[in-house]
């Protein structure tokens, strides 16, 4: 099965300590590039996997569950282990689901969760497995950027029905770990989200073992935090997490 330009997995190497970058559902490494080249400019190794299902068709994607996420995630962070003395994790929605389920299982350095779902405003999600009595695939219209390139934005134009089941049981799962999650957290969201409630980041920073943890909101920013206008903001942010807590 090919590979849709742009979303190609991608490493840019650099220093000792790793940094894992997980997108999101239906998305592509493609959404994660400008916070990976940020990243490595401070001298990060840096690691965006393509999550199986993910960056091809949506046919393909139907016949993946999130045990097969998770595994793409998990194969990632040993990858970046190999070549890295430690390894943070960074992911974006789902990725940042996965993150914590990482976090909360493997000997990760840090955690970063950007987006991730809890509470989804469309609760169509919960009424799925009769909406594919219908139909296997739902639209869904591709997020754009006015001051970027849609080379930042591969991802499909349909999702899977077969896998919002598989999504919501990952939440679940996810909720069960949050008490395991022991590695220093930072949560954050936008407030002009459309598709996560804003109650999942607090859920979140609430109900993680970490001690040292973080949670930041983004004013103008809806879900894909990784492009939208308060970008810069992010990638600051995601720094300073990495950098203020090596020192102390």
């Amino acid at each position: 099965m090919s590979i849709l330009h742009g979303a190609e997995p991608f490493l840019l190497p650099g220093g000792e300590k790793g940094v894992l970058l997980l997108h999101g559902f239906t998305g592509s490494p493609a959404e994660m590039r400008l916070l990976g080249e940020a990243l490595h400019q401070d001298g990060y190794t840096v690691l965006a996997p393509r999550l199986p299902g993910h960056g091809t068709t949506v046919e393909e994607m139907a016949q993946t569950r999130w045990p097969l996420w998770y595994g793409g995630a998990e194969d990632g962070y040993w990858l970046l282990r190999s070549l890295c003395s430690e390894v943070a994790v960074v992911g974006l929605s789902m990725g940042g689901l996965l993150a914590l389920a990482l976090s909360a299982q493997l000997p990760v350095w840090k955690t970063v969760s950007l987006s991730a779902p809890i509470d989804l405003y469309d609760k169509r999600a919960h009424y799925v497995d009769l909406f594919r009595l219908f139909r296997a695939y739902a639209p869904k219209k591709r997020r754009r950027f006015a001051d970027l390139d849609d080379c930042y934005t591969v991802a499909y134009e349909a999702t899977p029905l077969a896998c919002v089941k598989s999504l919501l049981q990952l939440i679940r799962q996810v909720q069960r770990l949050l008490p395991q999650v022991q590695a220093p957290l930072l949560v954050m969201q936008g407030r002009r989200e459309h598709t996560v409630r804003p109650r999942s980041a607090q859920h979140i920073y609430e109900r993680a073992g970490s001690l040292q943890k973080k949670l930041v909101w983004l004013e103008k920013s809806g879900h894909l935090v990784t492009l939208d206008v308060e970008r810069e903001l992010v990638f600051a942010q995601v720094k300073a997490f990495l950098t203020v807590l090596e020192e102390e």
